[in-house]
């Protein structure tokens, strides 16, 4: 047995191309069948219609999925209100995570960084759900939260701030700002590990030469600095943005009855059993994931991955 297995690997080690098969083999069945399959199987469905007397499926080509739901008003409601949380959930997060990255790349000692390390990844190893109800409770109109501002006598600022129209709610649990603040909690870390991964990778030498060339701080920050990793900033966008595009489960528990994309394919697959618009639904993140990507693929984004 040994003597074959012998055999076998020699005759793999002079044919590299062979081997590399082998080994992306299985990733490319799971990628190949499963996960593009599957996709596939959604993108035909979406060419469906249901009827609307009897409710069954009826498997002939046809964009009146399509057609229902881009003549809605609603629909492009949930798109556009999806879409811009996404955008403005990714774009605090960047602001957040940059000097907190920054800090753990450039100035954390041997000992603090791992400490760092561990308080960015430490969110990530408790179960999503938990966390998630868990603001629920903090921010709910007897939580924790109102508690501290009225001991502080801040409350009438959350009243304020609650009071915006759109965005506003009866309390924090019941709005878009508390969805918002729950959003950026939960995906931060996948903003923070990329950037940092990029500001590591920035020469110290580049960092001495502009200082030995008269560039001060800020001077080189703008110029050398933050150029070399806005690449991991906009790979870092990709997780924030899509995982925020797609999620339903936050939108669920936190903010008012607002439909985001997931809800509504939730909604249209499940309740309504509406298979064919639910698939039409999917579609319209995806196409909006490939647009975004092919952005981040241009601004250098798939380099700090």
């Amino acid at each position: 047995m040994t003597a074959t297995l012998d055999k076998f690997f020699t005759f793999l080690f002079y044919r590299k191309s062979l081997a590399l098969f082998l080994l992306l083999a299985p990733l490319l069945i799971w990628l190949g069948v499963v996960y593009l399959g599957s996709l596939f199987t959604l993108l035909i469905q979406s060419f469906f219609s249901i009827d609307s007397f009897s409710g069954v499926i009826k498997r002939e080509f046809t964009l009146e999925s399509y057609y229902d739901l881009f003549r809605q008003s609603t629909n492009w409601d949930i798109i556009i209100r999806t879409t811009t949380m996404a955008f403005t959930v990714t774009i605090v997060s960047a602001i957040i995570a940059f000097p907190i990255a920054y800090y753990m790349a450039m100035n954390a000692g041997p000992r603090l960084k791992p400490i760092l390390y561990l308080g960015v990844m430490l969110p990530l190893w408790s179960s999503y759900l938990v966390k998630v109800y868990s603001w629920k409770l903090i921010m709910a109109k007897e939580g924790i939260l109102t508690w501290c501002l009225d001991q502080l006598g801040l409350l009438h600022l959350l009243d304020a701030v609650l009071s915006i129209p759109v965005i506003g709610g009866s309390s924090l649990s019941f709005s878009y700002i508390g969805m918002f603040l729950v959003f950026v909690y939960i995906w931060l870390p996948y903003m923070i590990l990329p950037i940092q991964a990029s500001l590591e990778r920035i020469p110290k030498s580049l960092l001495e030469a502009s200082s030995d060339l008269g560039g001060g701080p800020m001077q080189t920050f703008r110029k050398v600095i933050f150029p070399l990793a806005f690449p991991g900033v906009v790979a870092g966008s990709i997780f924030t943005f899509s995982l925020t595009l797609g999620d339903y489960i936050i939108p669920t528990i936190i903010g008012n009855s607002s439909y985001f994309i997931g809800m509504a394919v939730y909604t249209h697959q499940g309740t309504a059993g509406n298979i064919p618009l639910a698939a039409a639904f999917s579609v319209v993140p995806i196409v909006i994931m490939m647009v975004y990507l092919t952005i981040a693929k241009r601004l250098g984004a798939f380099d700090a991955l």
